[in-house]
């Protein structure tokens, strides 16, 4: 594929997915550019939502306005959302625990929340309370809007939320088998496991092939909650993976990290079949950067570097010129500073 103007035809062709996530090495842009796209869709006419993911927020920077966790209208056809993972991970154990009391007796409650709230310094804790939050809002998004899209976290966390829609239903699997000698609940394994636990990507059972008739309400209340889960996480990963209806692209910088970032990003998202739809490159000096353009350049620059001085007065600044290649290796790095 060649170099290409983000044409009326490009936008049209990209925006007739109804979900778009932009993702990239942390300060690249990809908050700009998931807001110039939602701008562009709401433009067309289509409802959209925009959605960020990423704890370092912009999004009310930009827009300058008030964005936080519930939905907020930014224009005519413009809505916008920020999960704050932290947060995500607090309400999400919070659920659990309610869920759980439900079904233990009252003598273990103590026990068992201890237990959960030592899981959430687990490895993948905030990315699962994450991850189903996002699988909800895509959910909520499709059935009100138009267009939803995500300003995603950087590109390893990205990886991490595509990829645990599987791992939560390996965890599902395996926490329902860890039930086994329970009678009642082994009897679930069947539902959970058509092909020995490898059959992921395929739809559980249609829900009248569930039969927890004999369940105890306790035993069936925990089946059914893992079981709706796992069947949120496999709707999603299969939309993620349908290219008529999602687009993922990238957002870079021309320089050396952040090409070798998305290169292997972008090699991940192939080899899982996902559908990368096309890569912004960011902050590109256009061919018409003559001494003009150069010039007001500086004066821009001036300014921000007196509004830094008189906001950070009581700091030491240091500045770190713009080098003319890419800084990679000892000597290059030496210059730095």
């Amino acid at each position: 594929m060649t170099w290409t103007d983000f044409s009326i035809t490009a936008q049209a062709t990209l925006l007739s997915r109804r979900l778009l996530l932009v993702g990239g090495k942390g300060g690249v842009g990809k908050t700009t550019i998931s807001s110039a796209l939602a701008l562009r869709s709401a433009s067309l006419g289509k409802k959209t939502l925009l959605v960020s993911t990423d704890p370092a927020h912009n999004l009310g920077d930009i827009f300058d306005c008030q964005i936080g966790s519930k939905i907020q209208k930014i224009g005519e056809y413009l809505d916008a959302l920020e999960i704050d993972p932290e947060a995500e991970q607090q309400a999400h154990l919070a659920r659990i625990i309610g869920q759980m009391k439900q079904f233990l007796h009252p003598d273990m409650h103590r026990e068992a929340e201890r237990q959960l709230r030592l899981s959430t310094h687990s490895p993948g804790a905030q990315e699962a309370a994450l991850l189903e939050r996002i699988c909800r809002e895509i959910e909520h998004g499709l059935a009100h809007y138009d267009v939803v899209i995500f300003d995603t976290a950087p590109t390893g966390h990205t990886l991490r939320l595509l990829s645990l829609p599987e791992v939560m239903a390996a965890w599902t699997q395996g926490m329902l088998n860890h039930e086994k000698k329970s009678s009642e609940l082994s009897g679930v394994l069947a539902h959970l496991s058509p092909k020995a636990g490898k059959d992921v990507d395929n739809p559980l059972g249609a829900p009248d092939t569930l039969s927890s008739a004999g369940f105890s309400d306790r035993s069936r209340g925990i089946a059914e909650t893992l079981i709706n889960r796992q069947r949120l996480f496999q709707r999603t990963r299969r939309l993620l993976k349908d290219a008529e209806q999602t687009a993922l692209v990238y957002v870079l910088v021309p320089e050396k990290l952040p090409i070798l970032e998305t290169t292997r990003a972008v090699t991940t998202l192939r080899e899982e079949k996902l559908p990368v739809a096309g890569l912004f490159v960011n902050r590109v000096l256009p061919e018409t950067a003559d001494g003009e353009f150069l010039a007001e350049r500086r004066r821009q620059e001036a300014q921000r570097l007196a509004e830094i001085e008189q906001l950070f007065a009581a700091y030491p600044l240091y500045r770190v010129p713009l080098q003319a290649t890419d800084i990679q290796g000892i000597e290059q790095l030496e210059r730095v500073l």
